[in-house]
């Protein structure tokens, strides 16, 4: 009888150390789908990071539609603003290291998204099958550069550039070299802001930012 009673004290014990085991494991993975805030405060740091990122996209802003209007129409004027403010939101990091280490990020994307488009688009028109041909082939090439993280960043520039393209017909071999002169612009502007306002940051107020 007691043998018994221990028996099924056991395998209740076992049971609740499952389910205790299986509640840990579910809040493992929703932690690791919805990340947990941290510190939720808005700090004197978090102030100064939204308006030097907002200074340098209105930067990059002005330099791309003042260049680029002297040479192409109004539309690809506005669309060179728009991609060098992405990419100066793109690279703009919480810390300096982290801004310049974007950045490289960035420049390999687009650098591979631009050899092959511009290499199709001065072959052949735009397709949609060909659009989809180089982004599987972008995704090759980065994954085989060992920048998986990259994987997504290369797709969605060969999207953009390839469907302006179709938009401009004519012209369409140009996009790729107008695409990457918009990048770097957004690239050099968001690194150099990120460093000039942390470096401002940590002279005049004391506080280490990395």
């Amino acid at each position: 009888m007691r043998s018994s009673t221990q028996q099924k004290w056991s395998a209740m014990d076992s049971r609740e150390a499952e389910d205790r085991s299986l509640q840990s494991e579910s809040v493992r993975s929703r932690n690791e789908i919805i990340p947990e805030v941290k510190n939720p405060r808005l700090s004197l740091w978090d102030v100064v990071y939204a308006l030097n990122m907002a200074i340098a996209c209105l930067i990059t802003y002005w330099i791309m539609t003042h260049t680029l209007s002297r040479f192409v129409d109004e539309p690809s004027d506005f669309l060179g603003g728009m991609w060098a403010v992405v990419a100066t939101v793109f690279v703009f990091r919480e810390t300096r290291r982290q801004s310049l280490s974007a950045g490289i990020a960035r420049l390999i994307a687009t650098c591979v998204s631009f050899a092959l488009c511009l290499l199709y688009l001065l072959l052949f028109p735009f397709t949609p099958v060909g659009m989809a041909a180089l982004i599987a082939i972008g995704t090759v090439v980065i994954a085989l550069l060992g920048r998986r993280d990259e994987i997504v960043t290369v797709g969605i520039t060969t999207a953009v550039v390839m469907v302006v393209a179709a938009m401009s017909p004519a012209d369409a071999w140009q996009q790729p070299l107008l695409r990457l002169a918009d990048t770097l612009v957004g690239i050099a502007v968001g690194v150099a802001c990120k460093w000039v306002g942390s470096f401002l940051f940590d002279k005049f107020l004391g506080e280490q930012v990395s």
